[in-house]
Order: C-alpha cells, then sequence, then structure tokens
C-alpha cells in the first residue's frame, strides 16, 4: 500500500502525490521476470513508490541508476552533492530496499552491461536536451514490447520536453501517451499504426496547451508570493 502524504512527502525530492500513485500502479504491474530501471534517484523518493508498487505487485526487481553528486541543475542550486547515503537509508526506512538494486554509475555507463528485460523504464536524470536524448538511446532497445517509458518534468524543463516531442512526432514504436502531473508516459511496440500516430500528435497538442496553462498559473503563483 502506498501511504504518500504520511511516509514519503517529506523525503527531498520534486515528486506530486499524482506522480508517486502513478509508480507505484505501473510498478505493481511489472511480472516478477522483467525489471524496472529507474534513470536518476536523488534521495529516493520516486524508488520508493516504485518499491511500493513491486511489494504489492509481483516482487519484480528495481535498479535504480543514480551517480548521486547530482546533475548539472543539482550542482548549480546546492554546489557540492552527494545523496547516496541518504538513498540508502530512505529505502532501507521504508522497508523496500530489498527489491532495490542501486547502481551508483552514470545513466551511460550502466547500460553497457545491462542485460536485464526492462517492462518498465522511468528516466528522470539530468534534464538537458543532450542528456535525456542520451538516455532513451541508450535504454529504449532495452525495454520489452508493451512495456511502459516514462520521463518526469516534461511540459516544463526544455530536455524532456522537447526529447518527448520528437518521440511522439517521429516515433513508429510507441503509442498510449498518457501525461500523469509532469511525467510524459507512452507503451512501447513493434510498430504502431495510422491512427496511434494521428494519437500521438493530438496528445502533444494538448500537452502543448495543458503546459501554456500551468506556466502561466505558476508565473502568477510566482508573482503573488513576491
Amino acid at each position: 500500500m502506498l501511504d504518500f502524504k504520511n511516509n514519503i512527502a517529506k523525503i527531498g525530492g520534486w515528486l506530486t502525490e499524482t506522480e508517486g500513485i502513478f509508480l507505484y500502479e505501473t510498478a505493481k504491474k511489472v511480472k516478477q521476470q522483467n525489471v524496472i530501471v529507474e534513470i536518476g534517484s536523488w534521495k529516493g523518493k520516486s524508488t520508493i513508490c516504485l518499491g511500493r508498487g513491486v511489494e504489492d505487485g509481483h516482487k519484480a526487481k528495481i535498479y535504480a541508476i543514480d551517480p548521486h553528486n547530482g546533475s548539472s541543475e543539482h550542482q548549480k542550486m546546492f554546489e557540492y552533492v552527494d545523496t547516496y547515503q541518504r538513498f540508502i537509508d530512505n529505502t532501507k526506512n521504508a522497508n523496500v530496499a530489498q527489491y532495490i538494486e542501486p547502481i551508483r554509475e552514470t545513466s551511460e555507463n550502466a547500460s553497457r552491461q545491462f542485460n536485464e528485460s526492462i517492462e518498465f523504464l522511468f528516466i528522470d536524470g539530468a534534464h538537458e536536451f543532450e542528456f535525456v536524448r542520451l538516455d532513451i538511446k541508450l535504454w529504449f532497445s532495452k525495454l520489452i514490447d508493451g512495456g511502459i517509458i516514462a520521463f518526469h518534468d516534461t511540459w516544463f524543463w526544455y530536455g524532456p520536453h522537447l526529447v518527448t516531442a520528437i518521440e511522439l512526432l517521429t516515433s513508429s514504436k510507441i503509442k498510449n501517451p498518457k501525461l500523469i502531473g509532469t511525467i510524459t508516459c507512452f507503451q512501447k511496440v513493434k510498430k504502431n499504426s495510422f491512427l496511434d500516430r494521428i494519437n500521438n500528435i493530438c496528445f502533444l497538442i494538448y500537452r502543448t496547451l495543458f503546459g501554456w496553462i500551468g506556466g502561466i498559473g505558476l508565473r502568477r503563483k510566482d508573482s503573488v508570493l513576491k
């Protein structure tokens, strides 16, 4: 069971309750013979949601990949960053550490020797375009057909927004896009249909409008706080 408000919300990170529930419900469906890969774990907020999901589901393994020295935006905000021990402590305190294998590496280094069948891939690493683009290039081929790939912060961070937009417009291997909070997710398929591609474009238009409205709301909120 996921009790986000009482047990997870206090952990440092930018995941909302709605997004946490999505991670929990998706992880819950992952079959035991497949795995979950998370790119970017920070202090374990999203990882614990995934852990709760596999605990209540089929006990699939979670690979949590993060060098734990912060992405470039974290380093600008906090200068020195080392979140590894906090991540370990948080996952242990949440009693989900048995389902998680931390990999203290960059996404690129971790991908080189990774041969597991991924059913759910959650990308929330460095948000610059080149790094998000690299993440999908490295990991999409390891995702099984029918698997789910999700990106955090997709309607107000340039990198995740643009990478997912390009995929939605050009890829013949994705369908069923959804927006949950700031998460954009879609399903991998061998080949999508013409109607799937039309649906992908319609979704992108919807998300763009949603992002504009959301951005206006955030700016108004910021001006009121000032």
